[in-house]
C-alpha cells in the first residue's frame, strides 16, 4: 500500500474550500508532536517492514508470549532478541498471554506544509496549486513490474477504466483529502493536516461522488466534478477534450512499508506520472503512524506508561549486562531489535514524546544508582525532557514518579560528591571528565522547568552541595588522621596522640603536608569543575573546613610541647627543633592558600595567629639551628670541588648553604661568601687561565645563589606575620624592633655579598689585565698602513674566547656584572692610551674610535648583552669626546672652545665676578656691527685699596674667522667697581661670518696696572647670531632703540679644559700655539693675584 499525493493547478482560482468540507482534519502539530520526535538515547536503526496491518500484533504481546508461528515481517534478528528477552520475562509469575488478542488498527497523520519551485501552468507565469492525497492499495509483484516506468496517480488511463464493470474495481480509498487552492504562486504554503484511513470497501469514485453531494457554496459541485474527472481520466484526456481540466504539477508515491515508526519530516521531490511528463519542485510533508484502535484488555492492570517503563527497564538491564567494553561508561545504546520493540510499543500505546522521555529518564537514572552509565547520556535525557516539557500533560502518578526520580538522583549525586576524592581521583583524566559531566547534569536538572514544577519545595542546590563538600572534607581528614592513629591503650585527648612529643609532631607534619596537597588539588582541579558547572566555590568551602581541623589539632599538640619545655628546658633536642621548624613551615604553606580566598572569607581564619603557638620554643630552636648551620657550611666549603652541579651553574656548597639559610641566616651567608672567596684565592696558584676562570665563575654563582635565596626569605618565612605577632604581644614598639632587626640584617648581608661578588670579579679582571694591556698596546703601535680590522682582531679573538667561557659558566646576572666590569676596564685602558699619545696623527684616533665601536657591538650582543644605555654613560662619554676632539683640526678645536664658552654663558646667573651692560645692533646694508658698552657693576677688587681700575677689551672671535678685525678697548675708569663707559665701537661683519654658530663678541674686563701687567677681572661672550641674523630686532633700522642686555662675567682657568691640553700638545701648529699662549697669559695673571 502507498500513500499518494497529487499536486494540481486549479482552473477555479476564486474557489476556496471551506473548513467543514475537509474530512477529519487535524490541528497543527505542536513542538512536542511525535511527528518530529525521535528517541535520543536509542539508535534509529529500526523501521516498519510492511504495511500497518503487519503491526496488528503488539510487540509487547510477543515478548510476553510468542505465538507458534511468527508473522513473516518479523526478522530473524528480532526473533532471536525476542527469545533472549522472553527467557528473562518468563521468570515473572504474572505472565500475560496475548496470542488471542485482537489486532490493532492504524491511521496515518499527514501534514502538508508547503511546496517550492513549482512549474508555471498559467499565462501569467504562475500556477494555482492544491494537493489531493489518499491511500492506494499496493500492487502485486507482476503489476508492479508492468508499471515500473509509471508512477501512481488518482488519474487512470481511459482504456483501463472502460474495462471496469463496476465502481468496486476502481482504486479503493476511504476518502480523498484536498487542500486549499493557493492562487498565483509557485511557492505555496498550506500548513494543513489530515488523517488518512484505509478501507477496501470504498472506492475513489464513490468518495468523489460523496464529495459532489456536498452543497452550500456556489460552483462547488462543478469543482469536485473536475476533480473526479481528473481522477477517472488518469491524465489521458487532453486539454482540448476537457477544456477546464486542472493541470498536473507532480505527484509523490510513498510506500507505507518505508515509513519509519517515528514518521517522516522531510522534503519530497515531485515525480512525473509518466516518462513524458515534465514536473519540477519539492513538497514538505510530515507523516506519522498512530494507533486508532487496539485491544487493551490485557493491559488494564497497568497504565501504558508503566508497561513501557517495565519493558524498557528489562531491556536496559539485559543490554547493560552484555556490554563487554567499559561497562562502567555505557552510553545507553541498545540493539536495533530492542529499539524496534520499544518504538512499536510507544506508537501503539500513543505515548507522547514527553512521556517517552520521562520513562527513559526514570529507567536510566534508576539503573545508574546500581551500575554506572555515561553521564552524558543522563544529561541528554534531561535536555530532552526540558525540550518537550508541557506541565499540563504531566499529572498524577507520572508527576509523582518524576519528582521521586529527580530526588533520588540528586541524593545519589550528593553522596558521590561527598566521596569524590575516592570515586573521582584527580589523577585520572577520565574520572575528572565523568565528574564534570555529573556536576553539569545536576546543575542543569535544578534549572529545568520540569524540576521546578514537580519539586517546588526542594532546597537550593548550592546549599546541598556546600553541606556535602563540608561533610566529605571532614570525613576525608578523619581518614587521614586514622592512618596515624596510636595503638590501643594510649591515653590521649585526640587520635593524634603518640608515645613521645617528637613522634607526635612528625605525624602532624605528614598530616599537614597531606592537607596542603589536597588543598592544592582543590584549587587547581576541583574548584574549576564546581564553579563552571554549579557556581559553587569548592576551594573556599573545603579549605576553611580543613584549615579549622588542622588548627585545632596542631594547637593542642603545641600546647603540650610548650608546657613540657617550660618544665624541662633541656629536653629540646636538635631533632626536635628541626621537627618544630618543619611543622612551622608546613603550617605557613597551608596558611598561604588564604590569598586565593574571597576577601570576606580570608578574615579570621583559625591559622591567623599560629605563630603564637611556637613562642616558647623559638629561642632554643634558633640556637640549635645556628650551631648546626655553621658546621654544615664549613664542611660544605671544604668538600666543594667548585664544579657546577647538574644543570645549574653553582657548586654543591651553594645548595647546602641555602638549605642552612632557610633555617638560620644571621651571619652564615657572609661567612660562606668569605670562605669560598679565600678558597678560590688559594687555588689560583698553579692553575691555567681557563680552569681558574671557571672556578671564579662558580664562586660568583654561589654567591649570587645565596643572595637571591636571602631575598626571598621575608616572603618564605612570612616576616609580616612575625611582625603582626610581635605587635599583638609587645605593641607597636615590638613590631618596629622586629622590622628593623630582620630587614637591617638582610640589607647588610646583601651589601656584604655584593662586596664579595665584586671582589671575585676583580680577581677575574685582574687575571685578564696583562692580556688586555698587550692587545691595546698592539692597536696603539700598529702603523697606519694596517687595516683597522687587522689591528683590532687579536683583541676581539681573545674577548670572544673569554666570552664563551663566561657564557657557559655564569648565570645571567653575574654575566652582566662581569661584562660591565670588562667594558669599564677596556674604556679606562683606551682612555689612558689616548692620553699618552696627544698630538699624533688623526688616523691614530680614528683607529681607537673604530675599536670602541667594535667593542660596543661586541658587549651589546644584539640586545642579549649589556644595554646601550648602560654602556654609553660615564667613562664612555669622556672617551668619545676625547677621540672626537683629537680628530679635529686646530681651527675646529678653537671653534669648539668658543661654542662651549657660548653655552656656558647662557647658564650663568648672578656670579660674584660682576656683570656688564651692552647694546649691539647690526646695519645689514653697510654690514656694520655697532657695539655700545654702557657700564659694568660689581667688578671684583684687584687693587690693594679694595677697588679696581677697570677697562673692557672687545673683539670678534675666533680670530681665524675675522682675520681683519682688530680688538678695541674702552677708557680706563680709575678706582671703581661700577664703571660707566658709554662708548661705541664698530666692526665690519659679513653675512658669511655671522652665520657661524661659534662667531661671537668677547668682552674681557681687565684691571689696569701701570707698574706691572694688567690683571684679568672676568670675561663674557655674546654670539653674533643674537643680533646680526635677519629678522632680529637688532638687525633692523630701529635697532638703536632696542633694550641693552646684561652679560655676567666668569673667570675659568683655560688649562682645565681638554681642548686646551689638545692644542698645547700640537707643538708644530702655529695657530694652536698662538691661541694657547694668549690663554696662558690670562691664566698667569689670575695666578699672580
Amino acid at each position: 500500500m502507498t500513500t499518494l499525493l497529487d499536486l494540481k493547478s486549479s482552473v477555479l482560482r476564486q474557489v476556496q474550500r471551506s473548513q467543514s468540507l475537509r474530512s477529519r482534519r487535524e490541528p497543527p502539530p505542536t513542538a512536542s508532536s511525535p511527528l518530529t520526535h525521535c528517541p535520543d538515547p536509542l539508535p534509529r536503526s529500526g523501521t516498519l517492514t510492511n504495511s500497518p496491518s503487519m503491526a496488528a500484533i503488539s510487540p509487547y504481546q510477543y515478548l510476553m508470549g510468542l505465538p507458534s508461528t511468527p508473522p513473516p515481517w518479523v526478522s530473524e534478528e528480532s526473533m532471536e532478541f525476542f527469545e533472549r528477552v522472553n527467557a528473562i520475562l518468563q521468570k515473572q509469575e504474572n505472565m500475560l498471554r496475548a496470542a488471542q488478542a485482537e489486532r490493532a488498527s492504524f491511521s496515518l497523520r499527514v501534514s502538508v506544509m508547503k511546496a517550492k519551485n513549482l512549474m508555471a501552468k498559467d499565462a501569467n507565469g504562475y500556477s494555482d496549486p492544491y494537493c489531493m492525497l489518499g491511500i492506494l492499495v499496493g500492487q502485486s509483484p507482476r503489476e508492479m513490474e508492468e508499471k515500473k516506468e509509471r508512477k501512481f496517480s488518482f488519474r487512470k488511463r481511459k482504456e483501463k477504466l472502460e474495462k471496469r464493470s463496476s465502481t468496486k474495481e476502481v482504486l479503493p480509498a476511504k476518502c480523498i483529502q484536498v487542500t486549499e487552492v493557493k492562487p498565483e504562486t509557485l511557492n505555496p504554503v498550506w500548513d494543513e493536516h489530515f488523517v488518512l484511513d484505509h478501507d477496501d470497501d470504498v472506492s475513489v469514485a464513490e468518495a468523489c461522488k460523496k464529495l459532489n453531494e456536498v452543497s452550500g457554496l456556489r460552483g462547488m459541485g462543478r469543482y469536485f466534478k473536475q476533480i473526479a474527472k481528473s481522477v477517472r481520466a488518469n491524465g489521458s484526456a487532453s486539454s482540448g477534450s476537457e477544456e477546464n481540466a486542472d493541470d498536473f504539477l507532480g505527484c509523490i508515491n510513498i510506500p507505507l512499508s518505508e515509513i519509519p515508526v517515528v514518521g517522516y519530516d522531510t522534503w519530497f521531490k515531485l515525480e512525473p506520472r509518466s516518462s513524458t511528463s515534465k514536473v519540477q519542485g519539492e513538497c514538505h510533508l510530515i507523516l506519522k503512524l498512530f494507533t486508532s484502535q487496539r485491544d487493551t484488555a490485557l493491559s488494564k492492570k497497568d497504565s501504558n506508561v508503566t508497561i513501557h517503563k517495565k519493558l524498557l527497564s528489562q531491556i536496559v538491564e539485559y543490554e547493560h549486562a552484555h556490554v563487554k567494553r567499559e561497562p562502567y561508561n555505557w552510553n545507553g545504546q541498545v540493539c536495533p531489535p530492542a529499539w524496534t520493540v520499544l518504538t512499536h510499543h510507544a506508537v501503539q500505546t500513543d505515548l507522547s514524546p514527553l512521556q517517552q522521555a520521562i520513562v527513559r529518564w526514570q529507567c536510566y537514572s534508576s539503573h545508574h544508582r546500581t551500575q554506572r552509565v555515561c553521564y552524558s547520556l543522563l544529561l541528554r535525557l534531561l535536555r530532552t525532557i526540558d525540550a518537550e516539557w508541557d506541565p499540563a500533560t504531566v499529572r498524577g502518578d507520572l508527576e509523582r514518579q518524576l519528582s521521586d526520580s529527580f530526588r533520588l538522583y540528586t541524593e545519589h549525586c550528593l553522596c558521590l560528591m561527598k566521596n569524590m576524592r575516592q570515586i573521582f581521583p584527580c589523577t585520572s583524566a577520565a574520572a575528572i571528565t565523568r565528574y564534570e559531566l555529573m556536576l553539569r547534569g545536576v546543575g542543569y536538572m535544578q534549572n529545568m522547568r520540569a524540576f521546578k514544577t514537580v519539586c517546588p519545595l526542594r532546597n537550593e542546590l548550592h546549599l546541598d552541595i556546600t553541606t556535602a563538600v563540608k561533610k566529605g572534607s571532614a570525613e576525608w581528614y578523619e581518614s587521614l588522621i586514622a592512618r596515624y592513629k596510636p595503638e590501643e591503650g594510649d591515653v590521649v585527648h585526640h587520635p593524634l596522640t603518640m608515645q613521645t612529643l617528637e613522634e607526635q609532631l612528625k605525624k602532624l607534619v605528614h598530616v599537614v603536608d597531606g592537607v596542603c596537597a589536597d588543598v592544592q588539588r582543590a584549587r587547581n582541579i576541583y574548584n574549576q569543575l564546581f564553579y563552571s558547572a554549579v557556581k559553587v566555590d569548592f576551594f573556599s568551602i573545603s579549605y576553611r573546613q580543613l584549615e579549622k581541623q588542622v588548627a585545632d589539632d596542631v594547637n593542642v599538640a603545641m600546647e603540650r610541647v610548650c608546657g613540657t619545655l617550660e618544665q624541662e628546658s633541656s629536653r629540646l633536642t636538635q631533632t626536635m627543633g628541626e621537627t618544630i621548624f618543619e611543622l612551622f613551615m608546613s603550617l605557613k604553606i597551608l596558611k598561604g592558600f588564604r590569598e586565593f580566598l574571597p576577601l570576606k572569607d580570608a578574615k579570621m581564619l583559625a591559622l591567623t595567629v599560629f605563630h603564637n603557638w611556637f613562642k616558647s620554643s623559638i629561642h632554643k630552636w634558633l640556637q640549635i639551628i645556628h650551631d648546626r648551620s655553621c658546621d654544615r657550611i664549613r664542611i660544605a666549603v671544604e668538600t666543594d670541588k667548585l664544579e657546577p652541579v647538574h644543570q645549574a651553574k653553582h657548586s654543591s656548597s651553594a645548595v647546602e648553604v641555602t638549605a642552612c639559610l632557610s633555617q638560620n641566616f644571621c651571619s652564615e651567608a657572609v661567612c660562606y661568601s668569605e670562605m669560598i672567596t679565600r678558597k678560590i684565592e688559594r687555588n689560583q696558584l698553579g692553575r691555567d687561565h681557563k680552569s681558574f676562570t671557571v672556578q671564579l665563575c662558580v664562586g660568583l654563582n654561589n654567591t649570587e645563589h645565596v643572595r637571591v635565596f636571602l631575598g626571598h626569605l621575608p616572603r618564605d618565612l612570612d616576616w609580616q606575620g612575625v611582625e603582626r605577632a610581635m605587635e599583638e604581644s609587645c605593641g607597636v614598639e615590638g613590631k618596629e624592633q622586629v622590622y628593623k632587626a630582620l630587614n637591617g640584617q638582610l640589607f647588610n648581608m646583601d651589601l656584604d655579598l655584593q662586596r664579595e661578588a665584586k671582589r671575585l670579579i676583580t680577581l677575574l679582571t685582574d687575571k685578564m689585565l696583562p692580556e688586555l694591556r698587550r692587545y691595546i698596546q698592539h692597536i696603539s703601535l700598529s702603523p697606519d698602513s694596517i687595516n683597522n680590522d687587522d689591528a683590532v682582531s687579536p683583541l676581539m679573538k681573545y674577548l670572544q674566547d673569554t666570552m664563551v667561557i663566561l657564557t657557559e659558566n655564569l648565570v645571567k646576572e653575574n654575566l652582566t656584572r662581569v661584562l660591565q666590569s670588562m667594558w669599564e676596564l677596556l674604556l679606562r685602558m683606551i682612555l689612558d692610551a689616548v692620553a699618552e699619545n696627544r698630538g699624533v696623527q688623526v688616523e691614530f684616533y680614528n683607529r681607537f674610535q673604530y675599536t670602541v665601536e667594535t667593542l660596543l657591538q661586541f658587549f651589546h650582543v644584539k640586545g642579549e648583552g649589556l644595554t646601550l644605555e648602560d654602556m654609553k654613560s660615564g667613562e664612555y662619554k669622556v672617551l668619545d669626546e676625547e677621540l672626537r676632539l683629537n680628530k679635529c683640526s686646530s681651527f675646529e678645536l678653537i671653534e669648539q672652545y668658543y661654542l662651549e664658552k657660548i653655552s656656558q654663558q647662557k647658564t650663568l646667573k648672578h656670579t660674584r665676578y660682576g656683570r656688564i651692560s651692552v647694546k649691539c645692533y647690526y646695519d645689514a646694508p653697510e654690514q656694520r656691527l655697532t657695539v655700545e658698552i654702557l657700564h659694568a657693576a660689581d667688578i671684583i677688587a684687584l687693587d690693594a685699596n679694595g677697588l679696581s681700575d677697570p677697562f673692557v677689551i672687545v673683539e670678534l672671535c675666533p680670530h681665524h674667522l675675522f682675520p681683519m678685525a682688530k680688538s678695541q678697548r674702552t677708557q680706563v675708569k680709575l678706582k671703581t667697581l661700577h664703571p660707566v663707559f658709554d662708548e661705541l665701537f664698530y666692526f665690519h661683519v659679513s653675512p658669511e661670518q655671522y652665520r657661524h654658530r661659534f662667531a661671537c663678541l668677547t668682552f674681557t674686563v681687565m684691571d689696569y696696572d701701570w707698574l706691572s701687567t694688567n690683571d684679568f677681572a672676568g670675561e663674557a661672550v655674546a654670539p653674533l647670531s643674537d643680533f646680526c641674523w635677519p629678522g632680529r630686532p637688532n638687525a633692523t633700522p630701529a635697532g638703536k632703540s632696542v633694550q641693552p642686555f646684561i652679560l655676567h662675567l666668569s673667570r675659568s682657568k683655560p688649562s682645565e679644559k681638554p681642548i686646551m691640553r689638545m692644542l698645547d700638545a700640537r707643538i708644530g701648529d702655529r695657530e694652536a700655539q698662538e691661541f694657547v699662549r694668549r690663554l696662558k697669559e690670562i691664566e698667569k695673571s689670575m695666578e699672580e693675584e
